[in-house]
């Protein structure tokens, strides 16, 4: 199982906050996030940033078994 947790605009446009999703295997965190947004992944405005254990991570990273993985917006100001 991981732990899957989505922040601010990400956690508004998938009405999701915190979720477990249980893994056959290492899997992406692309991956993770397409199966636990389903649908509603297109209604994203942009990629979202991840960290994996709390670092700063890529969407192509692997997330493994008892990870938790992280899902928030862009960060953008002056």
């Amino acid at each position: 199982m991981v732990t899957v947790r989505c922040f601010a605009g990400v956690r508004e446009t998938l009405g999701l906050s915190t979720c477990t999703y249980a893994l056959e295997k290492p899997m992406s965190a692309q991956a993770v996030l397409t199966a636990v947004a389903g649908e509603r992944l297109s209604a994203l405005s942009a990629p979202p940033l991840v960290a994996i254990n709390m670092q700063h991570s890529r969407l192509e990273n692997l997330v493994c078994d008892g990870d938790e993985v992280a899902f928030f917006p862009p960060v953008s100001g002056g």
